[in-house]
């Protein structure tokens, strides 16, 4: 049974990990940790293996967070009413919980494409709420796995996690490089030694519509999304075995990277 104790400062040591540490620091700090928000997500953590270390609840959420709180063990629960959280954390709570968690041991891209046909790639994408919307279609929409490049936004941030809804721990996900430099040339590189063929979703002279036969035909394809604004580098257009549009009407050049992850995903993914 978790070890319930009522928040009496806010300024408190043991509260760090919700109010002063920022995400960059607490993914060093004691051995690495995440903070995930609201209860279908840290459902999905918990069931996926994921080691919880405290929790932050409003006192109201005690008793239909039974389960979860049962599932955590003994570990430290702290409590009070939403109006002290708020000044503890600067926001609202999602449903009123919070859980500090152990971060997971990364996989590697071998690991993650391991058997896998459709893989999601996501270079430079720095929007948490973009991050977590399209590991939440990638799910969803039958890929088997999600890449990021060594720039894009941690898969475990607080929002990228509470977007996906919990999805995160769904479907196996690995960063492609440890630095800047591994991506695109090595990145891409080790696709194409795995077995895959590289589609770049971008616009230019070359682009091969999102429906063309031979693409979808493809038995191994890596799907490369770009940051939000800028898109795809060139180097990584120029790189990758298609080039591949999203066919639009009315004159719109493009759509939210989010979005367009999700009409992706659901065209090219094995069904």
């Amino acid at each position: 049974m978790a070890n319930i104790i009522e928040i009496k400062d806010i300024n408190a040591k043991e509260l760090d990990v919700y109010a002063h540490l920022t995400h960059a620091q607490l993914m060093r700090h004691d051995g690495g940790l995440f903070v995930c928000e609201s209860a279908k997500a840290i459902e999905h953590a918990l069931e996926s293996g994921v080691l919880p270390v405290s929790l932050l609840m409003e006192e109201k959420q005690l008793k239909s967070n039974a389960k979860i709180i049962e599932k955590c063990g003994d570990i430290p629960l702290y409590t009070a009413k939403n109006d002290v959280l708020e000044q503890l954390t600067g926001y609202r709570l999602t449903r009123g919980i919070l859980c500090a968690m152990r971060r997971p041991k990364a996989k590697s891209v071998s690991e993650v494409c391991k058997g896998a046909k459709r893989i999601a790639v996501l270079e430079g994408i720095v929007d948490p709420t973009n991050v977590g919307a399209i590991i939440r279609s990638a799910a969803a929409l039958n890929m088997d796995g999600v890449l990021i490049s060594p720039t894009c936004c941690d898969v475990l941030h607080r929002r990228a996690v509470r977007v996906s809804m919990g999805t995160v721990f769904q479907i196996p996900w690995a960063r492609i490089g440890n630095k800047a430099s591994d991506w695109p040339e090595n990145g891409i590189k080790e696709l194409h030694e795995l077995g895959f063929k590289t589609a770049a979703m971008a616009l230019d002279g070359n682009c091969v519509s999102i429906d063309d036969e031979i693409l979808l035909g493809e038995e191994k394809l890596a799907v490369i999304l770009g940051t939000e604004g800028d898109g795809l580098a060139d180097s990584t257009i120029a790189a990758c075995d298609y080039t591949v549009k999203i066919p639009m009407g009315h004159g719109v050049d493009s759509l939210n990277v989010a979005a367009a992850s999700a009409v992706a995903f659901w065209q090219l993914a094995k069904r």
